[in-house]
């Protein structure tokens, strides 16, 4: 992405362009790898198999068939696929959750410690059922959000995208952290792919907008229907005067 219409709204002032890997100027400075999977496959846009690079543009030119869309569309486009995207990662994302929960589940049942069973312990009951909690609400929420974009649109689903993004990555993160936890060391271990499953979690709470930013996304979307009010809304003895001021010619029918 570059600056295309420096005078543009600042949303309409970045344009997308294809580079060839190979242009004068382009210099690939390094693969980076990371902690999602920091010793997959290593090579040219290959570390960790995911395609992360640190990469220097000098004074690189294309010409005008490179620009993708329309100059100024560059925001626009990234937006396009943000939407879609961040649903795929959240569906996704219960198939790991249901993979970490089935773990869990299978190890509190067939592991013992003190002279019972581990789905005995009130602690791991807890995290059975926090867990479950967590997937079905992380499910039905991701179905809503899909159901909404397929008849609104992305744009108009915004806070939806927005609200499960976060709480679903969450939501697997914690799953497979019980998980984890209830397997010890075995868990911790590479015999288990729960260690794996880990790091990518944690990766979720960061990439296509960190938790913090979808937060406060929300936070703004649901704040922006409220009005400023010098007296609460729901305050009890403003209430009943109101309630008295508009059904005074009953009261004044009643016998009290």
């Amino acid at each position: 992405m570059a600056v295309s219409e420096p005078d543009a709204a600042p949303h309409k002032r970045a344009s997308m362009f294809l580079v060839p890997a190979d242009a004068e100027g382009v210099e690939i400075v390094r693969d980076v790898p990371t902690m999602e999977d920091p010793s997959g496959g290593v090579g040219r846009f290959r570390a960790g198999g995911y395609g992360h690079a640190e990469i220097v543009y000098r004074d690189v030119r294309v010409g005008p068939e490179a620009l993708l869309g329309e100059s100024g569309q560059g925001f626009w486009l990234a937006q396009l696929r943000l939407g879609p995207g961040r649903i795929q990662h959240c569906m996704r994302w219960l198939g790991q959750s249901q993979r970490a929960f089935d773990m869990l589940c299978e190890r509190a049942v067939s592991r013992e410690a003190f002279g019972s069973a581990l789905s005995e312990k009130q602690t791991v009951q807890n995290w059975v059922a926090d867990s479950a909690a967590q997937i079905l609400a992380a499910r039905l929420m991701t179905l809503y959000a899909a159901w909404k974009i397929d008849r609104e649109g992305a744009r108009n689903a915004r806070l939806e995208i927005s609200l499960i993004k976060f709480s679903g990555a969450q939501a697997m993160y914690d799953v497979i952290d019980r998980a984890l936890q209830v397997h010890g060391a075995l868990g911790f271990s590479t015999d288990l792919p729960l260690e794996s499953m880990y790091r990518n979690a944690r990766a979720a709470r960061i990439y296509d907008g960190a938790d913090e930013v979808h937060r406060q996304s929300v936070a703004r979307r649901i704040l922006a229907g409220y009005d400023p009010v010098d007296v609460p809304t729901e305050h009890v003895p403003a209430r009943r005067r109101a309630a008295q001021e508009r059904f005074a010619a009953l009261l004044d029918t009643v016998d009290l």
